[in-house]
């Protein structure tokens, strides 16, 4: 899926030109994005940023297949800068040879090494946390472990979208890397069997299972809940995320799971040093405060406040497993996934 956005109506040719990858006439935007985050979720950020430098923006939206999209466009490629979300997506552009290494004392004074990479082709933005969405009424515990959830006491009690989603692959990959390859096949197929149904759907669903009482506890992400309990628009979210609470689960000898979204400088980028700009804005206070309220992120940045919404969780410490480890297991995760007929749903 691919859509064009644009910051000022007044270069909607260029962007169009974009979004069919014609490079001259995209320059006429001053940063051109190449995004497989939701529109509406970085449109305020790019207001933002037009507002405080004057420059224009103009965003392609990617859901599928970004760093293939710029590869094939190569050296005449428009895209200035990357934004995307998940480690997988983050590390695939760099094997894709479409991102150039940053070095930028902006950023790496704000966005700490854990959280950028090693060589310098990416840097998170903000970070977000794989939980649980427990039923108020039925579930008591206060604290669970993931290695608790292959724990028979939950058999046919929970719910979750498909293994092979990108933020089930990473929090596989995750526990592939704490516990090595038999333990975690152990693991997925206890929980595959204490699944309600068949996984489907997408994390505010399982919001939903749990509070129709499909199931007692969801695996989500914590943003989720955030846009749930604010949407004016659709009433019947606010009553999904009104009937759970968020518990933040742990590994047995780590922390609570956490991903990342994060940016890039494209290979190609042919507004360099606007791009720069750009990113250094993703990274100071502004930028992070927006993400932090409108899109309920954990900020990166040290000292930038969480959301009302957010610091309700409880505090999050984060698990200590470098990113780049999350990201070398996941091509095994995926296959164990589809070996345990993870996404078939319970078997015994």
């Amino acid at each position: 899926m691919t859509m064009l956005l644009s910051s000022r109506a007044a270069f909607g040719l260029g962007a169009c030109a974009l979004a069919l990858g014609a490079p001259s006439l995209a320059r006429a935007a001053d940063v051109n994005i190449y995004s497989s985050r939701q529109p509406a979720l970085i449109q305020p950020l790019l207001d933002a940023f037009t507002r405080e430098t004057g420059l224009s923006t103009a965003t392609i939206f990617i859901e599928r297949g970004l760093e293939e999209r710029i590869k094939a466009e190569g050296a005449n490629s428009p895209a200035d800068v990357v934004l995307t979300v998940d480690i997988g997506r983050l590390d695939a552009a760099k094997q894709a040879d479409v991102l150039q290494p940053l070095e930028d004392a902006a950023i790496e004074a704000d966005i700490p090494a854990a959280y950028r990479d090693a060589g310098r082709e990416w840097s998170g933005v903000t970070a977000r946390a794989r939980v649980l969405y427990a039923s108020k009424e039925r579930v008591a515990d206060e604290a669970i472990t993931y290695e608790s959830l292959a724990d028979p006491k939950w058999k046919g009690r929970i719910c979750i979208r498909s293994g092979q989603h990108q933020y089930n692959v990473a929090l596989v990959a995750a526990y592939l890397a704490h516990h090595g390859e038999e333990e975690t096949r152990t693991w997925l197929t206890g929980l595959r069997d204490n699944l309600a149904s068949a996984p489907e759907g997408g994390d505010r669903d399982q919001a939903r299972n749990v509070a129709a009482g499909q199931c007692d506890i969801a695996v989500g992400n914590t943003y989720y809940v955030g846009l749930m309990r604010n949407n004016e628009k659709e009433p019947e979210q606010k009553e999904w995320a009104e009937a759970i609470k968020v518990i933040l689960p742990t590994f047995e000898t780590g922390g609570t799971h956490v991903n990342i979204s994060g940016m890039g400088l494209a290979r190609h980028a042919p507004n360099r040093d606007n791009a720069v700009r750009f990113m250094e804005f993703l990274a100071t206070d502004e930028a992070q405060r927006i993400y932090a309220e409108v899109n309920y992120e954990y900020p990166l940045k040290p000292g930038v406040a969480l959301s009302e919404t957010v610091a309700s969780f409880g505090e999050l410490k984060a698990d200590a497993l470098p990113l780049s480890d999350i990201a070398s297991h996941r091509a095994r995760a995926s296959e164990l996934i589809d070996e345990v007929g993870f996404d078939g749903g319970p078997k015994s």
